[in-house]
């Protein structure tokens, strides 16, 4: 079966956008590496008492990361707002412009954690990273065209990918 990226006709934003590709080049690393480092080339692995910090802080963050997926994917009327081509600017959205891409983003930086290796703790930074230029380079171009000024204000406001208190007095 076949999901429709459009939902109905007059919809101005595809349904899943870049997502598909972006989280699953962001897997594809994040499973390479954990191979390489953990188990290939075996560096960089923590052992002793740190490896457990490692792990619970690993745990905590997937748990987080799930939950701010969840928050943006299912807990939300995004589906409804991008085909009524409506700008969603509450719930988990005034905290964060994109849960789902942060909520896997956090998601996978836990599970390096999980494996406690040191040499996983850059692709936090470098999933990040990618992240950000492809949201700015797609997404965000799409959305200032179709909302304008609305979503340029927005951005102010809100974080692209980390959750925090959304600004005010903008």
């Amino acid at each position: 079966m076949k999901l429709k990226n459009y939902v109905k006709e007059g919809q101005k934003l595809p349904l899943f956008g870049i997502g598909p590709y972006l989280i699953y080049s962001m897997v594809f690393l994040s499973i390479l590496c954990i191979v390489l480092f953990a188990y290939v080339f075996q560096i960089g692995i923590v052992t002793g008492a740190s490896a457990w910090v490692f792990r619970i802080v690993g745990v905590i963050l997937v748990l987080l990361g799930a939950f701010i997926w969840y928050k943006g994917a299912l807990g939300s009327d995004m589906d409804k707002n991008i085909s009524e081509n409506r700008l969603c600017t509450t719930g988990i959205y005034a905290w964060v412009r994109n849960p789902m891409y942060s909520g896997i983003w956090i998601a996978l930086s836990g599970a390096g954690f999980i494996w406690h290796n040191l040499f996983l703790l850059p692709l936090i930074l470098i999933d990040w990273l990618f992240m950000t230029i492809v949201l700015k380079n797609t997404e965000e171009k799409w959305l200032l065209k179709l909302y304008g000024r609305e979503y340029s204000e927005y951005k102010k406001r809100v974080n692209r990918c980390i959750p925090w208190f959304p600004k005010e007095g903008h």
